[in-house]
């Protein structure tokens, strides 16, 4: 029972500890995120096999806080410099840069990969290629390669909505609903009007012009159209 209690203390305290620190220590890890994240697991890991739970919570708020000095210090941009890897050119104007690649040791298949990912297949179409601190590459094509955007067509496009979820999954939101000022009254009129039960629902969204949008997981499809095709022995 005792060990049941400490896995479950070690568990908890973790995940206060990652969630005090930040999205960014378990997104987008630089070499001190990864450095944090590494040792902070061997630290809460202890108790596990040894009664030392009280000492281990201290020794992972030690660097938790000292993880979080170094977040703070690499805010200055005198500092950042020497905490964060600098971003290195792989591609420029199409052609690549060999020392750049020797630099992050990222054989060519690997580069040519990472642009077939990214839905390139042709250098030449690259205007840069910078391998970024986190080891994320970010590409960035030439004018002539890149999506034609409604500016180059001079079009006037309305502002993108975000439909706002009031269900998912048989769960109603009621923060959601409480942000557009309606209740579970009006839901709940609106999933009957449409013939649907609420704990039946996959997901119910709110869109632009104050309607509902129900998918209740059902997939009304004939059987014989190519376009409903399931791989496998379903058919």
């Amino acid at each position: 029972m005792d060990f049941i209690f400490r896995a479950i203390t070690i568990f908890i305290v973790g995940y206060l500890f990652l969630r005090i620190t930040g999205k960014k220590a378990v997104a987008q890890m630089h070499t001190f995120d990864l450095l944090y994240i590494l040792l902070l697991t061997n630290i809460i890991s202890a108790p596990a096999e040894v009664e030392k739970t009280g000492k281990t919570i201290i020794y992972a708020g030690i660097m938790v806080v000292l993880y979080m000095i170094f977040v703070r210090l690499s805010l200055h941009n005198k500092l950042r410099w020497i905490l964060y890897e600098s971003p290195t050119v792989l591609i420029r104007n199409g052609d690549i840069d060999r020392k750049g690649l020797k630099k992050v040791r990222m054989p060519m298949t690997e580069l040519l990969s990472h642009l077939r990912v990214k839905g390139y297949t042709d250098t030449r179409d690259i205007a840069i290629a910078v391998m970024e601190g986190t080891g994320n590459l970010s590409i960035i094509p030439n004018s002539e390669s890149r999506p034609v955007q409604p500016g180059d067509l001079h079009l006037n496009v309305k502002r993108e909505y975000l439909p706002i979820p009031l269900i998912m999954e048989g769960q109603i939101i009621d923060h959601n609903l409480k942000y557009l000022q309606l209740d579970r009254n009006w839901l709940l009129r609106e999933v009957e009007a449409m013939g649907d039960k609420v704990h039946q629902i996959m997901l119910a969204t709110y869109l632009e012009n104050g309607k509902l949008f129900i998918d209740n997981n059902e997939i009304h499809a004939e059987n014989s159209s190519p376009y409903f095709y399931k791989p496998g022995t379903e058919n």
